[in-house]
């Protein structure tokens, strides 16, 4: 019997494959499309489709056990981003989350919120040097918020409104961001 010489798009073929198989190698290549993906910003809701919160009564807990209660942050404009250290999407997004957090965390409420355990947060935090806040939920927050999928990120402004709802990775150190941003804090 005999066998035919492979084509070079067969050898490609069957390497891509092995690549995507193959766990240390699928998550990098799977950030590394969505970074590419991720370059578009997030748009607004429109004015008539924005929801407001009707409810307050969630609480986290930070790495240090401290409780935030989400009541605190009422009246204030707050970027909440529900991610995980396995998501590819989320890591994707994740250094500009840091850079807007960098340029804005005096003058929003950020939190972000995993369902992970902080023994696997905090070594992900440090190895990346992200520097702002996780936490994790102690209460129910699908009276808040409904998410079905992360990374899901919710940008709201003093009243209640959500004025960004957005599932999946996102340039959020965007032009259009910083500019919502910035007319949210003087409203």
């Amino acid at each position: 019997m005999r066998f035919k010489k492979p084509k070079i798009s067969d050898v490609i073929f069957l390497v891509l494959v092995a690549t995507l198989i193959i766990p240390q190698t699928r998550k990098p290549i799977q950030v590394f499309v969505n970074r590419g993906l991720s370059l578009i910003s997030p748009s607004k809701v429109s004015d008539e489709k924005q929801e407001n919160i009707t409810s307050y009564t969630w609480k986290l807990k930070d790495v240090h056990g401290d409780v935030f209660s989400f009541e605190d942050a009422k009246g204030q404009v707050v970027l909440v981003n529900f991610w995980a250290t396995w998501c590819p999407p989320c890591i994707a997004e994740m250094p500009s989350l840091q850079k807007l957090y960098n340029d804005y965390h005096d003058k929003v409420k950020f939190v972000f919120v995993s369902d992970e355990w902080f023994k696997d947060i905090t070594p992900f935090l440090e190895k990346n040097k992200y520097t702002f806040k996780v936490y994790r939920s102690v209460s129910n927050y699908n009276n808040i918020f409904n998410v079905t999928g992360i990374p899901r990120t919710f940008l709201i402004d003093k009243t209640g409104k959500i004025v960004i709802d957005k599932t999946g990775a996102a340039n959020w150190n965007s032009e259009s961001v910083r500019n919502t941003l910035d007319e949210l804090i003087k409203q």
